[in-house]
């Protein structure tokens, strides 16, 4: 594999670049989002990575998600499912930018199980870091969720990305909070994930035989009757939706018996789909998001870089 590279997951909010050298990182760079720099894509990555330029000459360049979408810096096309490891690596995007190689991952697209279109940019590589960590996952039937602002549910077949589900989990709660009554007097809070959150993940999962309508506005009126603050509101908000996600997925999506959820996110928002799954009687583990895109994105390096 290529001596040293330069890899990265360019995402909606955030780019996170990482120098490898023979197959390790060995220092790493955050900046803007791929919605924050629209006509500047290029120059964004030259000027970030200028030092390492600098040092080590014009080095190849191998990035995942939103880089290669519309908004990026060229569209790639979406691999379909199924998709296996090395479909992925044989339909990267190629191209040269002035002294640089440059490839982006492809994306995926499916037919959900509702039956309509579903897409993913960047997700893909963090399930190949955990099927290359966690080998076992190449076998049989496996579930992976992937929390975020777009949330997946992943099914694998013996090795292969078989289908996806999205749900906007996090981008709904981020509306709500910015944007509806529900959000008021919460600037600069965050939720936690102690009795609010509970109270809010159980009323999420149904068990009130309500639905996300008939339930939201308990946000706000409890504030009012029952004198609760808006870290309360904010942490049954995030319970609520955590909770009618995975309620309304794992319909679709319950793994075989024995076998765990595997759950790819910031150990946070991880342990929250894990409270979650629990209470519907699922086991789950947390692998760490970014730890999972490295490795992804070095598994496509050595296919990319030999």
């Amino acid at each position: 594999m290529q001596n040293t590279f330069i890899t990265g997951d360019w995402g909606a909010d955030r780019l996170r670049l990482f120098l490898c050298i023979d197959g390790e990182v060995t220092a790493r760079l955050s900046g803007p989002g791929i919605a924050a720099v629209r006509g500047r894509v290029e120059a964004t990555i030259r000027s970030m990575t200028a030092g390492w330029t600098m040092a080590h000459g014009p080095l190849p360049l191998l990035l995942c998600g939103m880089a290669g979408s519309t908004l990026g810096w060229r569209e790639a096309p979406y691999l379909p499912c199924p998709a296996t490891p090395a479909a992925i690596s044989d339909h990267l995007l190629r191209f040269r930018a002035g002294k640089h190689d440059v490839a982006i991952a492809p994306g995926l697209a499916c037919t959900n199980p509702l039956g309509v279109p579903d897409v993913m940019r960047g997700e893909e590589t963090r399930i190949l870091g955990a099927m290359t960590s966690i080998p076992g996952l190449s076998l049989g039937r496996q579930v992976i969720c992937l929390p975020g602002a777009h949330s997946k549910w992943v099914l694998l077949k013996d090795g292969r990305i078989d289908h996806f589900q999205t749900a906007m989990t996090g981008e709904l709660f981020e509306t709500l909070r910015r944007h509806s009554i529900l959000g008021q007097g919460t600037d600069g809070l965050e939720p936690d994930d102690g009795p609010a959150f509970t109270d809010g993940l159980i009323r999420g999962l149904g068990e009130q035989g309500a639905t996300l309508p008939h339930l939201l506005f308990e946000a706000r009126s409890r504030q009012l009757r029952e004198g609760l603050g808006p870290v309360w509101a904010l942490s049954f908000l995030s319970g609520l939706l955590i909770g009618q996600d995975c309620a309304g997925t794992l319909s679709r999506y319950r793994p075989a018996p024995g076998q765990p959820v595997t759950v790819i996110a910031p150990a946070f928002l991880g342990g929250c789909f894990t409270q979650a799954l629990s209470h519907l009687g699922v086991a789950s583990h947390v692998m760490d998001a970014e730890d999972q895109a490295v490795a992804g994105l070095l598994t496509l390096a050595e296919a990319t870089f030999p």
